[in-house]
């Protein structure tokens, strides 16, 4: 196999693992607290946020992103300087 394809099939490959990645760390940041009927205080439900959490996953699909755009112009790159055959002169 060519080291363009196995580069960029690596790249995508890369890029979907991040993005899993991506969306654990997003899924796992928030926190709710549900806090019971007091004496003279409602119910509610609290939310809380792990920012260091949201920040991996925003990294995370920033790399994802650029993974991708690199595999893409590795594979446009790659067919348009394929060699073409060369005809014989007449």
């Amino acid at each position: 196999m060519k080291r363009w394809i196995v580069t960029a099939l690596s790249e995508l490959g890369l890029a979907v693992v991040c993005l899993v990645g991506a969306v654990v760390s997003w899924g796992d940041a928030r926190h709710t607290t549900e806090f019971a009927t007091g004496a003279d205080q409602p119910g509610f439900v609290a939310v809380r946020y792990l920012p260091p959490l949201l920040m991996l996953a925003t990294v995370l699909v920033i790399v994802a992103g650029l993974l991708v755009i690199d595999a893409v112009a590795r594979i446009w790159t790659a067919r348009a300087v394929a060699p073409r055959p060369v005809e014989p002169m007449h």
